[in-house]
């Protein structure tokens, strides 16, 4: 998620598509929120790990 949000920043930087760079910032928090909170040992919607 994290690498997609990252792909699409680009996307939206190099195009100047605004829309396109906000789904991409929101991708990255919500991937890196992931990534910390499983990376803690917390289950995330009933799964231990996501990958």
């Amino acid at each position: 998620m994290i690498i997609l949000g990252v792909i699409l920043l680009i996307i939206g930087f190099v195009a100047s598509i605004p829309v396109l760079w906000s789904i991409g910032i929101a991708l990255v928090v919500i991937g890196a929120v992931l990534a910390v909170l499983g990376s803690a040992g917390r289950k995330i919607g009933g799964r231990s790990h996501w990958f």
